[in-house]
Parts: structure tokens; C-alpha cells; sequence
């Protein structure tokens, strides 16, 4: 018997028994929908993490800091401690799958706009690095590199400004953002915060201290947001070119030591300026650990965004196991409906089978035809279940807006991506195959003339 014949036939007695074939489809529906819902869930859930975690750095980034160890070298009385430099730069920057390699200069500076004024980290970072910001800026630019330091905002810096007469944080006292446009507004800076201090409050046995020079810094651009409402990386941060910045210490601290360096060991500074931390990019969020694990042998410490993740993503799994095993449940019972359905037929169309066996059907055609039916009941019923579910999954997302209350705005709670609608309708499909194969092969066993004799 051809294979289109079969599939005809296995429709045609489908719809002899509607009412059954219907309820039994819809068994199947109920626990395709409870599968993939439960594991769009989970799906949801695990976008959910990594966009949460993407905001506060890249996934791929690793920072590198100084541990305070020195190189292991016994037969040298005086040890170098490690240090942050452009030789270890251009070192990193070999490494085996690392994409790029980002030096940052933070400093403590003082800004003064008007009657606010507060206290900023400044980081200083290479032009590559501010040109893969370039697209985030709301207002203006990025910093140029012509030797002139010129500020990046992050648009929440905002929010931190104090006014200096009532000395009372405008925002976080009254709801209201200060008065400052930082694009517009003369901007003042102060490098050195510790003269600035001194000569502000003097000690009382102490000689007054001269004001420390204020360097007027002009505004390249502003980050894009809503001060207050949103967050991310960058929104309380402050950009400048590195070498601007290397310059402007080296000249506002010169022969002193500037604020976070390190000093030798007769406390005189060094020549080279160190970098605050560098930040190590790899090519794939896989390579992370092993690019680690070299640093580390260096000396170095590091940490990774990937590192928490990794944790998180094994109580994700979990989670979704546990949740695609309560909406499997839904299927086996399905599966039991659905053996009982063909066992049914088997007994309705007895007379029938017989038939089929004295007329020379072959035996495996007989299976054939009842195994396609149980197919017909998965793939139907997989299909429905699957719009049900893309329904049930836009109620969740948009309707009831879960995915908002729970995240980050725009992060869905319930994602179906193709690949699990496919793969769900194949499984409804062969557990409905599974489910009707012993009741082939009953069918399968069946005496010709005791199954021509039935009544």
C-alpha cells in the first residue's frame, strides 16, 4: 500500500469519530501549551538575566585590577610589585582570543556648576573605546583626541549635584533635578580635592592653603536617558580621552603625588602614570574563563560579569527542567488519552482489520495506518497547542505587562523562539506516535477470520 493512501485513509477514519478524535486532540493541545509555556517561561527568565546583566557590563569583559602580589623571583632581593602599564596592555592585547584591550585613568574631581557643586569619579579611556560609545550619546559627541580634555556625562551625574548654599541634594531631597545644563552651563573643575579641602577648612593650628586651580572643561556630550528613571552602565560615569587626562595630572601634580597612584618606596612618585584597572575583551563569552585563568597566573586579579552569571544560569536550567516536567505531565496524560482512543478504534474496526489481512494488506501497512492516525492527533493537536501558547505568551507579556513588573522594560517574561514551536510540534507528534504504538500492534495481531467473525 502506498504511503499517500495511508495518510488518506488514516484521515478519512480521524473524522468517522469526530466527537472522540476531537477530545483527544485537545488533550494534546492542553499539554503541548502547558510544555511550552512552562519553558517559555524559563526561556523569558534566562533573557530576562542576561539583559540584566549586559547592563552592568559586557559579558564578555574582564577587569583587571592589581592584587598586591609581586613576581616570583627568589633570586632578587628587591621584587617589583605589579603595575598597570602600557607593557602589560600590549601584552594582554597577545592573548589568545581576546578582542580588545581597554586602559582606565579614574580620578576624584571636584565639579562646580554655578551654586552646585559635587564629588565625580573621572575616567579616562582610549578614543577606540569612546568611539564604540559613540552611538549611546543623546546630545553632542565624544571627547576628541587634539590634547584639549573635554567631558562625556553620564546623564544621571545630574542627580548628584548639591547645592553648595543650603548644602542639600537638590534631587534626592526634593524630587526636583537641579538647574544645570551640563552641554550649555560653564563647567568648573577641580583636580586636586584634597587642597581644595584644606584651604576651604583650614586647621586651626595650621597655615591657610591656597585654593587649588580650577580648570574650566567644556562638555563633549551627554549619554541618552531620563535622569531618574533609567540605568545603565554609563549613566553615572564620566568620559575623557586618556592622554588629555594623564596630561592635566601630570601637569596639576607635578613632582607630587597624584591621588590613587602608587609612590616608591621612599614615597616620591613615579615617572609613568598606571592605569586605575584594565578591562580585557574577549572574542566569545566561551573564551572568558580561560583568558581569566591566564591573567590570574600572571599575578593579576580579575572578575567577570560571566562569573555570576554561570551560577545564575544553572539555578535557570533547573527551574526550566522543573517547569518543562510540571507541563510534561500534561502530555502524558494527553498520551494516555490518546492510546485509549486507538485502542477504541482497534475494537470498532476489527472487522475491518480482518479484511484487510484476507485481501493480502501487508501486516506493517496495518501498523502503518493506525500509527498515522495517532501521528494525525500529535501534529494537530501540536500545532493548536502551539498557537494557544503564542496567545497565552502575548496575554503575559503585554496584556498583563508581567515581564515589566518583574525586569527591565521591553524584556519579555514569556519568549517562544521558532526553533521551540518546531521542535514542540515534532515531540506532540511522536508521543502521540509513541502513545498508539501498542495498540498497532494489537491490530497487528489480530486473527483474519476471528476479526471477520466479530460482530
Amino acid at each position: 500500500m502506498k504511503i499517500i493512501d495511508l495518510l488518506r485513509m488514516s484521515l478519512e477514519s480521524l473524522f468517522k469519530r469526530k466527537v472522540r478524535t476531537i477530545l483527544t486532540i485537545m488533550g494534546v493541545v492542553i499539554g503541548t501549551t502547558s510544555i511550552v509555556v512552562m519553558l517559555s517561561l524559563g526561556l523569558g527568565m534566562k533573557s530576562a538575566l542576561l539583559s540584566e546583566m549586559e547592563s552592568y557590563g559586557s559579558l564578555k569583559s574582564i577587569e583587571v585590577t592589581t592584587a598586591g602580589r609581586y613576581y616570583d623571583d627568589s633570586s632578587s632581593k628587591d621584587q617589583e610589585e605589579l603595575r598597570l602599564d602600557d607593557n602589560l596592555v600590549t601584552m594582554l592585547e597577545g592573548l589568545d582570543h581576546v578582542e580588545s584591550v581597554d586602559p582606565f585613568l579614574e580620578t576624584s574631581v571636584m565639579i562646580k556648576c554655578g551654586i552646585y557643586e559635587g564629588n565625580f569619579q573621572v575616567r579616562g579611556v582610549s578614543q577606540s573605546f569612546l568611539e564604540r560609545k559613540r552611538e549611546d550619546i543623546g546630545v553632542g559627541t565624544i571627547p576628541s583626541a587634539d590634547g584639549e580634555i573635554e567631558f562625556l556625562y553620564g546623564y544621571n551625574i545630574i542627580m548628584d549635584f548639591m547645592n553648595s548654599k543650603t548644602n542639600t541634594y537638590t534631587y534626592w531631597e526634593t524630587g526636583e533635578l537641579p538647574d544645570i545644563d551640563l552641554m550649555n552651563d560653564p563647567i568648573y573643575v577641580i583636580f586636586d580635592t584634597d587642597k581644595y579641602y584644606q584651604s576651604k577648612y583650614p586647621s586651626a593650628d595650621g597655615q591657610p592653603v591656597q585654593a587649588p586651580k580650577k580648570y574650566m572643561i567644556e562638555t563633549a556630550g551627554v549619554f541618552a536617558g531620563t535622569p531618574g528613571e533609567d540605568w545603565t552602565e554609563d549613566s553615572y560615569t564620566i568620559y575623557c580621552d586618556i592622554d588629555a587626562l594623564k596630561a592635566l595630572l601630570s601637569k596639576e601634580f607635578k613632582g607630587r603625588v597624584i591621588p590613587g597612584q602608587p609612590t616608591m618606596k621612599n614615597g616620591k612618585p613615579y615617572k609613568e602614570i598606571f592605569y586605575s584597572r584594565i578591562n580585557v575583551n574577549a572574542d566569545t563569552m566561551d573564551n572568558v574563563t580561560s583568558i581569566q585563568q591566564v591573567i590570574n597566573d600572571m599575578g593579576y586579579r580579575t572578575y567577570a560579569n560571566a562569573e555570576w552569571l554561570e551560577s545564575d544560569m544553572k539555578m535557570m536550567n533547573i527551574i526550566q527542567a522543573v517547569l518543562g516536567g510540571i507541563g510534561g505531565i500534561s502530555l502524558f496524560v494527553a498520551a494516555i488519552g490518546i492510546t485509549n482512543t486507538m485502542m477504541m478504534s482497534i475494537y470498532e474496526r476489527t472487522k475491518e482489520i480482518g479484511i484487510m489481512k484476507v485481501i493480502g494488506c501487508r501486516i506493517r501497512d496495518i501498523q502503518m495506518l493506525f500509527l498515522i492516525e495517532a501521528g494525525y492527533i500529535g501534529f494537530i493537536g501540536g500545532l493548536l497547542g502551539i498557537g494557544l501558547s503564542y496567545g497565552i505568551s502575548y496575554l503575559l507579556n503585554k496584556v498583563l505587562n508581567v515581564g515589566a513588573m518583574m525586569f527591565a522594560d521591553g524584556v519579555s517574561i514569556s519568549l517562544i523562539p521558532p526553533w521551540l514551536a518546531l521542535i514542540s510540534v515534532i515531540f506532540a507528534a511522536f508521543i502521540a506516535m509513541l502513545a498508539g504504538f501498542l495498540p498497532s500492534i494489537r491490530a497487528m495481531k489480530l486473527s483474519p477470520l476471528a476479526a471477520i467473525r466479530a460482530e
